[in-house]
């Protein structure tokens, strides 16, 4: 068998149009974006390194750039020169070995250049592979010959080598921890869709979902019926550690359900108005929010003070010291209200289809909380008088993005208190600007949507790495996408039965009309800036043809399409970087997807 190796063509210069060194392109790049015209031979770098962006945010390093520079037969790969400028051939290799393998040597000769592909073309019987080299900043999609096992895992100059996952392998990827629900409860929900893509290892973010058969003594309901549903979804973004978000997997919805009860029982014993106002279960969902927040961060520390334990503190206080976001949504059956409280940058958006164009609207039902939002710059600095690195580069003190979250304790705990955890059992010394705390909180800013069932509304909920992949816009039109799909299935006479009666099919790619678009400073008048990721990659946002309709999962329908879309060489190439490489590149967590139903 054939020893694998990779051979390194030289990177064509940088320009509006890149091509590669031999005859015609196998890849174009223009400043709107790269596409693949043949992969045999074509490589891509994916670099961290941003281009200039008008931006009012600090962007974090994300990959932007991509140039071919390598190719698939057995070759030398090496530097020249200071840095990743250039990759070059030196000479072939006889087949030594039974396994594949990459193999660095010294510099090549100066004219090894210019006649690599011409020389030594690949045959159709040679057996090739996709493949990495990943450093700290940028990775290489390439090929590599021979179809045995690589016989190491880096190469000489540290970097980390990866046979790429197979667009099989990828899908069974994405689609490990996918999960349908169906209700069928005739109360507004028929199907709930959820999907989990890790970045971290082990991952730090959760999601929870419950509904709940309130009976009439304690909410009131119509005609007479015996019970309600209350339906809860919780998506939660963890941070600096995974035991926050598994905390409020635990107990957040509990929590909420606790003084929605005490709520709506007060409401019950007026008999004049047995309803409880809008704005007093708005102020139930805070409170529960705030009352666990405070036994996260407040009452484990009054606890280590009766019973000072560093096993103790060990179990106690590790919610605090990591964080998360929470995003809740909760669905009243009976008044068809969804209440949308959010603390943190995750993001809940509603899907309407529009009866008369067909197509489908985005409504944001949640603003992003962050330093880089103007509404919550201005609060905290009106918080914190005199204090001008309360917000610093878009962040709380120059450090934490979400300017409310769960945990982070060291954003809320005053100096004495952290001095002692720190003396006493461990921690950190307390930021130089910390003055005045707390300075993040979990309240969360609560809103209210009536829906209408009948016109099969839906909510996607997910972290914040969706949102730096997609708009709000191509989100609910991808869903719109996914449901005309299936209920084309229906109508040839598939199983999806459930969809067939909602809609008839759209020919449009993407079915969804302007406006809706929010991006991370809140800004939702259409000027606002494209996602991250979007900006960074060049992506041709207005190329319908990027997406595709693969999955059953709505969810995972969504993150397919946020990796790449009909760029398998893409979404394979993301899906194959492992921790803690794959959070440089993507952060794709916990889509969910209420469906609405006939009544």
């Amino acid at each position: 068998m054939r020893r694998a190796a990779v051979q390194a063509l030289r990177a064509a210069r940088k320009s509006s149009l890149r091509k590669l060194a031999w005859g015609k392109p196998s890849v174009i790049i223009t400043h709107d974006g790269l596409w693949s015209r043949r992969l045999s031979f074509a490589v891509r770098r994916y670099s961290n390194s941003p281009p200039p962006l008008q931006s009012s945010m600090r962007l974090p390093k994300l990959p932007i750039a991509f140039i071919s520079t390598l190719g698939a037969i057995g070759a030398w790969y090496a530097y020249k020169g200071d840095g990743l400028q250039h990759l070059q051939r030196k000479g072939l290799q006889s087949p030594v070995s039974q396994t594949s393998g990459l193999a660095t040597n010294s510099a090549p000769p100066a004219d090894a250049t210019n006649s690599q592909h011409a020389h030594f073309p690949l045959t159709a019987a040679e057996a090739t592979r996709r493949a990495l080299v990943v450093e700290n900043d940028q990775f290489y999609a390439g090929s590599i010959v021979g179809d045995g096992p690589l016989s190491k895992d880096t190469d000489d100059y540290g970097r980390k080598v990866l046979v790429m996952m197979t667009p099989e392998q990828a899908t069974e990827r994405l689609r490990k921890n996918e999960e349908s629900f169906l209700v069928g409860r005739g109360r507004g929900v028929v199907r709930y869709d959820v999907v989990q893509l890790p970045s971290n290892d082990p991952i730090e973010d959760d999601r929870a979902e419950k509904i709940v058969e309130v009976p009439s003594s304690v909410a009131v309901t119509d005609g007479g019926a015996p019970s309600s549903d209350w339906m809860f979804w919780g998506v939660f973004d963890g941070h600096s550690g995974w035991t926050t978000s598994a905390k409020l997997r635990q107990v957040l919805i509990s929590f909420a359900a606790r003084e929605l009860n005490s709520t709506y029982k007060a409401a019950l014993s007026n008999p004049s108005s047995p309803f409880p106002a809008p704005a007093a279960i708005d102020a139930a969902l805070k409170s529960a929010f705030v009352k666990l927040d405070n036994e996260i961060c407040l009452d484990s520390v009054n606890k280590l003070i009766k019973n000072p334990s560093k096993r103790l503190a060990a179990e106690i206080l590790a919610p605090a010291l990591s964080g998360s976001c929470a995003l809740l949504s909760f669905y009243d059956s009976r008044s068809k209200i969804l209440r949308v409280a959010c603390t943190g940058d995750s993001r809940a958006v509603l899907g309407r289809r529009n009866p008369v164009s067909g197509k489908w609207f985005a409504t944001p039902l949640s603003e992003d909380q962050t330093g880089s939002n103007p509404n919550e710059e201005a609060r905290l600095r009106s918080e914190h008088p005199g204090e001008e690195q309360v917000i610093q580069n878009g962040r709380v003190l120059g450090n934490l993005e979400p300017t409310r979250a769960f945990g982070d304790a060291f954003y809320k705990w005053n100096r004495d208190t952290q001095d002692r955890i720190k003396k006493h059992f461990f921690g950190r010394s307390p930021h130089k600007w910390l003055k005045t705390p707390p300075y993040v909180t979990a309240e969360p800013v609560v809103t209210s949507t009536e829906i209408d069932p009948t016109k099969g509304d839906f909510v996607v909920m997910a972290t914040d790495g969706l949102w730096e992949m997609l708009t709000n816009e191509e989100v609910v039109g991808l869903v719109g996408q996914w449901v005309e799909h299936q209920n084309e299935k229906a109508l040839s006479g598939s199983s999806a039965a459930w969809l067939s009666s909602w809609f008839k099919s759209s020919t449009s790619p993407l079915p969804v009309e302007k406006g809706g678009n929010m991006d991370k400073t809140g800004r939702s008048d259409g000027k606002g800036e494209l996602p991250i990721r979007q900006q960074q990659w060049s992506v041709q946002s207005e190329k319908v043809d990027r997406y595709v309709v693969e999955d059953k999962n709505a969810a995972t329908h969504l993150v397919r399409n946020a990796l790449g879309g009909r760029d398998r060489d893409m979404v394979c190439a993301l899906l194959t970087l492992p921790s803690p490489y794959s959070r440089r590149y993507r952060c794709v967590n916990h889509p969910e997807f209420p469906v609405g139903e006939l009544t």
